[in-house]
């Protein structure tokens, strides 16, 4: 096995290995050669070339999502690394553990109009859980730190400045990974190397110090307080936003399901399923907003406790809501940072959602309340509404996600494209047995296509991608690379620009819509189909897709990609008459 000569490339290799972080995604470049030689060369760690920065670190997000693990982007010095920053900011709003290792320039070679050369040091200052700046190693060019930063050394010997780097260098990446793993944030370790950076030894020359890390047991507060109030509300909501699957107890889910007093919404990616629970949130609530009694309509839908769990929310309409019809009391429990979305967050309880909801039920008091089987009966009735719409409208996008959500098999990973996607998505049934992640934590377009191939790497099922024209084209790049898996499908639904900003109010069919709105195009998905290996298809009829999709699942020996075309100009009307028509 070779190693890096350098001794700050050894010691960041020897930390990862022994924190087992052993996925390791690199960008090509000179500056970053010692660390890529000394992960390449280490059998222990799975590397991944992307060539595209910004590619590459939602690739590795989509991993780390998926394992639940930190997952390392490295790359060279200079703008490289900026092209993170999308998906650090992503990681950083949904708690993924993602760890950026960047190389630098020598300190003294900053500012002076050298090539590839920024100002590294806390670039990620707002959307970080920790940045290591690790300090260079003066054993390796002591010619060139003599003549360019004698001070450094000043008559001392070299071993002794050695020993204090080596120290201050290993106490920063005990700090930075621990706060990855304990954490669940993305972290940055900037790594200064000085030439010559390609040179091997056989031998480890670095013994570094590892400290172990341990997660923090939560304790389980007190919750009488809590007990008594969920002991006497009548009205009792639970809304869940971004939630792992199975990770809430069968127990605790039949226990809220047949309660009374409670009714549970579930966002498409809560990956929470039980047939009382109203999975199609602002088909609940946009019918009340169209109503002429929506006044007392939201006030018997104002719950007197409000709790939450999970990531962030999708629904503008249950925000706009909650925000109006403010609960007495508003929790929410897990042990990351909560936000207080509904400007009425009164507590947050740091425990797990199983303990929380054990403690409630656990000798609980049984509560009179039609809260659950008044709002039941009206989402029984909008379900009815909507198959009846399905069967009346055209060719759509609606019409659309209502055949491709019928049609996924069963286990499969469902990734989102964010706008109009997820929000058709949220519209809808879902298989159960699916498990479903979207990039919530910032809600961008960039990197879906990224983070989506990232993810099915990893994952034990296939994967299915849907996404906008546009959130594809934007990301095209993500197909750039020798990873993408023969089961691997993408479902492009092309309206030939952004339709999602035809319902927005005081859009106005222009020229500067249409351009700068809108961003009206003529592309289509197939040339770049052929040129990444992909099995390329198109449907732009109700009857095309029922036959395309009758084939899309099953095993061709490649990639597919399924590109449906609609009708962007009835689009938006088809969506908002839908709220209309179950009104």
């Amino acid at each position: 096995m070779k190693y890096s000569l350098i001794p700050t490339a050894q010691t960041v290799v020897q930390h990862c290995q022994a924190n087992d972080i052993s996925n390791i995604v690199i960008s090509p470049g000179s500056r970053n050669a010692p660390l890529t030689i000394a992960f390449a060369e280490n059998p222990f760690f799975s590397c991944f070339s992307i060539v595209d920065e910004r590619c590459a670190a939602f690739f590795a997000l989509g991993m780390a999502q998926q394992l639940k693990k930190p997952v390392v982007v490295l790359c060279t010095s200079g703008s490289a690394l900026l092209n993170y920053y999308p998906a650090i900011a992503e990681a950083y709003f949904s708690n993924i553990p993602l760890i950026v290792i960047s190389a630098d320039r020598p300190i003294y070679k900053v500012g002076i109009g050298d090539g590839q050369t920024i100002n590294q040091k806390n670039v990620y200052e707002n959307h970080i859980g920790y940045s290591a700046n690790l300090k260079q190693d003066v054993t390796h060019s002591t010619d060139k730190i003599t003549q360019y930063k004698p001070d450094w050394i000043k008559n001392r010997d070299v071993l002794t400045v050695q020993n204090e780097v080596q120290k201050f260098n290993d106490n920063e990446l005990n700090n930075v990974l621990n706060t990855a793993i304990t954490g669940n944030y993305p972290v940055h370790i900037n790594v200064p190397f000085e030439e010559p950076l390609y040179k091997t030894i056989a031998k480890l020359t670095v013994h570094p110090n590892i400290q172990p890390i341990y997660k923090k047991e939560i304790q389980l507060p007190s919750l009488n307080f809590e007990k008594n109030i969920w002991n006497t509300s009548k009205r009792k909501m639970v809304l869940v936003g971004v939630n792992t699957p199975n990770s809430i107890a069968e127990n605790i889910i039949l226990n809220l399901a047949n309660d009374p007093s409670v009714i549970v919404l579930t966002e498409t990616t809560s990956n929470l399923y039980h047939p009382n629970f109203f999975n199609s949130i602002d088909s609940i609530i946009a019918p009340i907003e169209l109503n002429d009694a929506n006044e007392n309509l939201f006030e018997s839908l104002k719950p007197d406790v409000l709790i939450t769990f999970g990531g962030l929310i999708v629904s503008k309409k249950v925000k706009a809501f909650l925000r109006t019809y403010s609960p007495k009391h508003h929790w929410h429990i897990d042990g990351t940072n909560p936000n207080d979305t509904f400007f009425c967050l009164k507590k947050h309880i740091k425990t797990s959602v199983n303990s929380f909801f054990g403690i409630m039920y656990n000798n609980s008091v049984e509560v009179k309340s039609n809260y659950f089987s008044f709002w039941n009966r009206k989402r029984n009735y909008y379900v009815l509404k909507r198959a009846e719409y399905v069967n009346e409208i055209p060719f759509s996008d609606f019409a659309v996600f209502n055949s491709v959500l019928q049609a996924i098999p069963n286990n499969y990973l469902l990734q989102l494209a964010n706008s109009s996607t997820i929000r058709y998505t949220q519209l809808f049934d879902l298989n159960s047995s699916l498990t479903v992640n979207c990039n919530r934590g910032t809600s961008g377009i960039d990197g879906s296509t990224s983070t989506a191939i990232g993810a099915s790497i990893v994952s034990k099922t296939p994967t299915l991608f849907i996404t906008g024209d546009l959130s594809f084209f934007y990301d095209s790049n993500a197909l750039w690379n020798d990873y993408v898996r023969n089961d691997f499908r993408i479902i492009v639904i092309n309206n030939k620009g952004g339709g999602i900003f035809r319902i927005l109010p005081g859009k106005e069919n222009n020229e500067v819509f249409e351009k700068f709105f809108e961003t009206r195009h003529n592309l289509n998905a197939q040339q770049l189909c052929s040129m990444f290996g992909f099995h390329y298809a198109m449907a732009d009829c109700g009857e095309k897709l029922d036959k395309e999709m009758t084939l899309f699942f099953k095993d061709s020996g490649q990639p597919k990609l399924l590109e449906i075309v609609t009708p962007s100009l009835i689009n938006d009307k088809i969506l908002i008459d839908y709220f209309r028509f179950i009104s």
